[in-house]
C-alpha cells in the first residue's frame, strides 16, 4: 500500500504577482524550486495563511533570484499582494518508507529569498 505523504514545503513565502490573465499555476522562483527539490509541473497545495484559501495547482519556472512568487488565472483571486502563503509538495511512499521520511522544509527569507 502507498501513502501520499508530504515531501517538500516553502514555508511563509509573500505573494508577489497575481496575474488573472493566464491559464493557470503558481510561478515560483526557481532558487526556491530546487532548494525545496520540487520541480516545474509538479502539483502543489498552497495555503494562505491570510485568508485561509487553499489552492492546488502546478509549477511553473520563475526567475531565479527574484523572490517571485505569483498566482496566475482563477488561483489570483485567492490571495492579495503581500498575503504570506505555504507552498507544498506530496510524494507516494511505501508505508514502511514514509515511517521513516523527513520532509524537506525550506524557510525563505525577507524578499522570499534563501538564507544561509
Amino acid at each position: 500500500m502507498q501513502l501520499e505523504v508530504l515531501y517538500s514545503k516553502i514555508h511563509n513565502v509573500k505573494l508577489t504577482q497575481t496575474e488573472l490573465n493566464y491559464t493557470g499555476s503558481v510561478t515560483i522562483d526557481m532558487d526556491l524550486v530546487d532548494a525545496a527539490g520540487m520541480i516545474p509541473n509538479q502539483k502543489v497545495l498552497i495555503v494562505n495563511n491570510n485568508n485561509g484559501a487553499r489552492i492546488e495547482t502546478y509549477i511553473i519556472a520563475g526567475e531565479r533570484g527574484t523572490g517571485i512568487i505569483g498566482l496566475n488565472g482563477s488561483a489570483a483571486r485567492q490571495g492579495q499582494l503581500g498575503d504570506e502563503l505555504i507552498i507544498m509538495s506530496f510524494a507516494l511512499m511505501e508505508m514502511d518508507e514514509a515511517k521513516q521520511w523527513s520532509p524537506k522544509n525550506i524557510f525563505p527569507g525577507q524578499y522570499n529569498r534563501l538564507v544561509d
